[in-house]
């Protein structure tokens, strides 16, 4: 086999210490690198103005080669200066053949195009492509999570939109809106106890199962069918009130409350269980008129005896009382007797579905009643038609079958439903709750906050997702002209070490191409 025919294949790897060993390089090339790196630098101060010249000098790291094309564009712009000898006077010329001739002194050009190849295939792309790999894979990241924050946002507003229509207000001026919403509370009340009526089978079953009356068992429920949603005080005191003061509404927002006045002369100690305000001052205490001729009429004696016996002891100088004076001459007004009524005024001036513990009250019996209810039901289906385990209390329900009971528990369940209604809740603890107002404000902000942070964080994502889009493309024509250089320094390597074995094949295994 002829052996020009032979390749040569050299590992990139082994490239370096293949040329020191066959003695084409010297081992050690840094001074003269150093040197030649000086006098490219000084060269580099004074280049005519070339097109060609500016486009080589701006890519990468200048070599060998560079330097071969330099001259030559040289040899056009400096041709004034060759003499007739065919040497070049101009300095510029001088440089660059001093910077040729020292890279091809001991064959340093082939030492640091095969450093400077090694490096690229083995670090510098490698490098650059992970990079743009690591970007790419941040991109996907960022939008993904992009995408994904789309979700909670969607949630967000989705609960936000609940509970203003749970409230029934629009959230731009929870204030007013939340006043105005109260309004509604009566209709409300009366649309949750529209079909009450219907409980009346299933509480007449009830008291006749216990033995008490329907006002004895479930009093409150009784009232509700018989007479409506009345105020406190009718149901109390089993009158109609002649006027209604029903507490000043407390609802009050942190951010619209306004600084009262601390200078009125009263002291407010809350409300009483009676129903009347107790807020105490000289104006609305009427202690009558005494028209008293003498004060020794009412002076007693220091010496005098106190006698808490019978009335034997009374001194028989005691004052006589007159019964015949009228008692509108002592300032006191009596209300009117039976359907007439009073004033009903505090907790007592709330409806019974407006009244915190009348309303919990009523919630028990209907609980009540439908556990009554329930317990029946089951009776029906498991007890044994022939077993006399507990047929006594069955024996006050035998004329309602399994159905009857069911339907009577179905109308319980959903009179329940309407009392526990969301819309109505939120709006009774507003009304109750000083603090509600409050609580249901910081919800809601809180809520537009989350979403407003999710949306600046998206526009966050997406601003990084375009940076990494940008500097992934930048990397682009970097990786291209260090993949041109590589390509250009691996074909100039292969064709100079070709030259010194007969021109035989030289493959650099391990690179890019």
């Amino acid at each position: 086999m002829n052996e020009a025919n032979i390749p040569i294949d050299i590992h990139v790897l082994k490239l370096q210490d293949w040329l020191v060993s066959r003695r084409i390089v010297p081992k050690n090339i840094q001074p003269q690198l150093k040197n030649i790196r000086s006098k490219i630098s000084n060269a580099l101060i004074d280049m005519p103005s070339h097109d060609q010249l500016i486009q080589l000098l701006k890519g990468a790291n200048i070599n060998y080669f560079h330097c071969k094309q330099i001259v030559e564009i040289l040899k056009q712009t400096e041709k004034d200066s060759k003499s007739i000898f065919g040497r070049y006077g101009s300095q510029r010329m001088k440089d660059w053949l001093e910077v040729l001739r020292l890279y091809e002194k001991d064959n340093i050009y082939l030492a640091e195009s095969a450093q400077i190849y090694v490096r690229n295939v083995n670090y510098e792309i490698p490098s650059i492509r992970r990079q743009m790999s690591k970007m790419e894979q941040q991109h996907e990241e960022c939008l993904k999570r992009c995408q994904d924050l789309n979700k909670p946002e969607a949630a967000f507003l989705a609960e936000h939109t609940a509970l203003l229509q749970q409230l029934g207000v629009k959230g731009e001026n929870l204030r007013e809106e939340f006043t105005e919403a109260l309004r509604t509370l009566p209709t409300l009340y009366m649309e949750s106890i529209k079909n009450i009526k219907t409980l009346e089978e299933a509480l007449n079953l009830y008291a006749q199962t216990i033995g008490q009356t329907k006002q004895q068992c479930l009093p409150i429920l009784h009232h509700l069918m018989e007479f409506g949603n009345t105020t406190v005080y009718q149901y109390v005191h089993k009158e109609t009130p002649l006027s209604v003061e029903e507490p000043p509404l407390k609802l009050n927002l942190s951010e619209t409350q306004s600084s009262k006045s601390t200078g009125d002369n009263e002291i407010d100690y809350g409300d009483d269980n009676g129903g009347t305000s107790s807020t105490i001052s000289a104006e609305i205490i009427d202690f009558g008129e005494l028209n008293l001729e003498t004060e020794a009429d009412f002076t007693i004696s220091e010496a005098a005896d106190v006698d808490w016996g019978g009335s034997e002891s009374i001194a028989a100088n005691a004052v006589e009382i007159n019964f015949d004076i009228p008692i509108e001459e002592y300032g006191i007004v009596v209300e009117g007797a039976g359907m007439d009524g009073g004033t009903a005024k505090g907790d007592q001036a709330y409806t019974l579905l407006d009244s915190p513990i009348y309303r919990e009250r009523f919630v028990d019996e209907l609980y009540e009643l439908e556990s009554f209810l329930k317990m029946r039901l089951y009776e029906l289906r498991h007890l044994d038609a022939a077993s006399n385990v507990m047929f006594s209390l069955l024996d006050n329900i035998s004329t309602h079958d399994e159905e009857s009971i069911r339907k009577m528990l179905t109308n319980v369940e959903n009179i329940i439903a309407a009392i526990n209604c969301e819309h109505t809740r939120h709006l009774f603890q507003l009304k109750h709750s000083t603090k509600y107002a409050d609580l249901l404000a910081a919800k809601l902000k809180q809520m537009l906050k989350a979403v407003e942070k999710t949306r600046r964080t998206k526009e966050t994502l997406k601003q990084r997702a375009q940076e990494l889009k940008e500097e992934r493309s930048t990397l682009n024509p970097i990786l291209n002209d260090l993949l041109n250089q590589t390509k250009q320094l691996q074909q100039h390597i292969e064709e100079d070490i070709s030259k010194r074995y007969k021109c035989r094949i030289v493959n650099l295994l391990g690179g890019l191409f």
